[in-house]
């Protein structure tokens, strides 16, 4: 017997069920990520992110899960659809709410959807895009979204006939370097001048950098980092950011062991640190946050220091977040990443169709890019 259901509230879910269905040490995906969100208030209600999640039962055991959150706004995804919700409002059409499949404020490609090893991937698939378009019809949702699948989910959801959206990152690739110096050989001249001017303007300002494992942070460095973290937005945004402390204090203590920091003293004292998470053969660069601004720091502690531990660790891929051509001058390359939606009808859908393979072949032109 198969039985669908939506969960809203992730921590009243076996954690080790939903891991298993993962198998992955990619770290978003895990129970201890996406619970902490909702545990710690940053999703939820009044956050405009409500958790849908979407559980798949087969004789009362979990064997799928997809994590889906019910949106009334935009913020929050990195791939965004501005354009296309003030189209819909254009023409006097609702566009929210929108059913999302994505790990909340993490651009990172990965696993969308965990299925057991005994199950076929895309029976499974075809019975939950069913359940989610049904969903979304009694929701009067506009669309469903999936953004930054992992390469299996992407061919399941073009096989469905999902309209498919490119994204260009930015990420250092680690071709068997023993050291930073190797690294910036391998540059041409001009960004290799660049990138060692930088790292002696920090050092210039007397700024110590060094890198915690997660296992190393008590819950005095969290506090400190939430205040960074929600200076860092004030300043930038007006907000306090995303993440509540609560978030990252969760965070802190169930997922030392995938966490890594990369932080700058001055006088001994904290004043800036970059917070990343690590699979066994990716960095992700994740959140900032300084107490006072210091000439190149922010490269430094999220840029060349990652890189520098990369390489140290053997790490294969770096990936520092979403956005940011600057990234090419520093080493990082351009990669394709993919979203896919699949709309209610409306007027709108051939042009948002048109649009997409515009925005697709633009961004492959601009950054010299196949297919």
């Amino acid at each position: 017997m198969i039985e669908i259901t939506l969960c809203d509230d992730l921590t009243a879910l076996d954690a080790a069920a939903w891991d298993r269905l993962f198998d992955t040490d990619m770290p978003f995906c895990q129970h201890a990520f996406l619970a902490g969100l909702e545990q710690g208030g940053s999703v939820g209600e009044g956050s405009g992110w409500l958790p849908q999640h979407v559980l798949l039962f087969r004789n009362d055991t979990l064997v799928a899960a997809m994590p889906m959150y019910l949106k009334l706004h935009s913020y929050g995804e990195y791939l965004f659809d501005w354009a296309i919700a003030d189209a819909y409002q254009h023409y006097n059409v609702a566009y929210y709410p929108k059913l999302l499949c994505a790990v909340p404020f993490t651009p990172a490609e990965g696993p969308r959807l965990g299925i057991a090893a005994t199950e076929q991937p895309d029976q499974i698939f075809a019975l939950l895009f069913n359940a989610i378009a049904q969903h979304q019809q009694q929701l009067a949702c506009s669309n469903f979204q999936c953004l930054y699948p992992d390469l299996p989910l992407q061919h399941l959801m073009r096989e469905s006939d999902m309209l498919e959206r490119f994204d260009v990152q930015f990420q250092w690739h680690n071709n068997n370097y023993k050291t930073f110096s190797d690294f910036l050989t391998a540059l041409p001249s001009r960004k290799r001048k660049q990138i060692s001017k930088e790292r002696r303007q920090v050092a210039a300002q007397h700024i110590v950098i060094q890198h915690h494992a997660g296992t190393e942070l008590d819950a005095e460095f969290w506090r400190k980092f939430s205040q960074f973290y929600q200076a860092t937005y004030q300043k930038r945004s007006g907000h306090n950011g995303y993440l509540t402390p609560e978030t990252l204090q969760l965070w802190g203590q169930k997922m030392a062991t995938s966490i890594v920091v990369f932080a700058a003293y001055l006088n001994e004292k904290l004043v800036a640190a970059s917070l990343c998470f690590k699979s066994s053969d990716c960095l992700y660069g994740r959140y900032w946050g300084c107490l006072a601004e210091f000439d190149k720091l922010h490269f430094e502690c999220c840029y060349y220091a990652g890189i520098d531990y990369c390489i140290a660790n053997n790490l294969a891929r770096f990936d520092a977040g979403a956005q940011g051509e600057h990234k090419l001058k520093r080493g990082f390359v351009p990669v394709v990443r993919h979203g896919f939606y699949h709309f209610n009808p409306s007027p709108l859908n051939n042009a948002i169709a048109d649009y997409f393979q515009r925005e697709q072949q633009a961004l492959l032109q601009h950054y010299h890019l196949v297919k």
